[in-house]
């Protein structure tokens, strides 16, 4: 084992390829090299959805059987609810008290979150605070080990300075986790905006395949290509840009055919449906198993929790000890 990760996910049902990509695929794959804990941050989704919680027990079971289906090994990691443990909570609340406002203020993800969710009146404490329960959620299992995107980056570099400010203070507890950048292939939605669930535009990795062939046909291709034996330009097509990353061993030559006017968009989208079908047919099969046998997801989680909560409980007493918060 290299050392210790923790990383999770907002509860938001079924997940995208988007989703794929960008970390179960990833988490799949670092659970055989390190001792991975992973989180359903349910307490995060009450940052931005707390008016909306009716669905979030039926995202957080649909999310979690996705994972186990795609390959997370709760013999091999840890699977916990975040809400479940609520030593995070209470780091989270100590570790508030020592972040300057400031740190808070500059974060970029927050400005982009601003302004996508048009928020500029209606920042929650809650809001502002997310990487503070984010470096809670990181270093209440002593994490030295992040894998993110660029785009997050910022907020595990303030897990970092947490870490570093409580250690100053008071007593060298916690690791300065650091950064594994994720390379996460830029997956667009089908109608070639960012992939996302409220636009509409996804492709889940639970789709039947049917279904998958249905969304492949409303995609956006190169709108100069309108007959078969026009010249096409693969590099602007999205359909092309699934190609590469799900079928890479026709890529090039379906490249080449397009650029030539030997391959058309209606055949394009056909190789790619079955490329996809195939490539989470495996997935679907074990999907099948965790529906019908919803009690195995909740054992799991709950005695992952129980397990991870052991570990946050060490954690949580030795940060109060060194903060002098226990009274003999």
């Amino acid at each position: 084992m290299k050392g210790t990760i923790f990383s999770g996910m907002r509860p938001t049902g079924r997940l995208h390829l988007g989703n794929y990509l960008g970390a179960l695929e990833n988490w799949v794959k670092l659970q055989k090299e390190y001792h991975c804990f992973f989180g359903v941050v349910d307490l995060h989704a009450l940052t931005t959805g707390y008016e909306q919680t009716a669905e979030l027990k039926e995202n957080i079971r649909e999310m979690l059987i996705d994972w186990f289906s795609a390959g997370i090994d709760p013999e091999k990691s840890t699977v916990l609810i975040q809400s479940y443990v609520p030593e995070h909570a209470e780091l989270h609340l100590l570790f508030s008290m020592i972040t300057p406002l400031p740190w808070l203020e500059r974060n970029p993800v927050l400005k982009e979150q601003v302004r996508d969710l048009g928020l500029k009146d209606s920042i929650n404490y809650g809001l502002l605070g997310y990487p503070v329960l984010m470096a809670a959620d990181i270093l209440i299992y002593k994490a030295n080990v992040v894998p993110v995107g660029e785009d997050q980056e910022h907020h595990i570099e303030l897990a970092r300075e947490i870490a570093r400010r409580f250690n100053s203070l008071y007593q060298n507890i916690f690791p300065l986790p650091r950064i594994k950048l994720t390379k996460i292939p830029r997956v667009p939605g089908i109608d070639g905006k960012r992939m996302s669930k409220s636009l509409g535009n996804t492709i889940s990795i639970s789709d039947y395949p049917e279904v998958i062939a249905d969304k492949v046909k409303l995609m956006i291709t190169d709108t100069q290509k309108i007959k078969l034996t026009d010249q096409g330009h693969p590099d602007v097509c999205t359909v092309f840009t699934y190609q590469k990353i799900f079928n890479p061993v026709q890529s090039e030559e379906i490249s080449m055919e397009c650029q030539a006017g030997k391959l058309g968009c209606v055949e394009c989208k056909r190789v790619l449906a079955e490329a996809l079908s195939h490539k989470f047919e495996e997935f679907r099969e074990r999907r099948k198993y965790f529906e019908e046998n919803p009690e195995i997801i909740r054992e799991i989680v709950v005695e992952g929790s129980k397990k991870a909560r052991k570990v946050a409980q060490q954690t949580l007493e030795e940060a109060k000890k060194a903060m002098k918060m226990i009274y003999d």
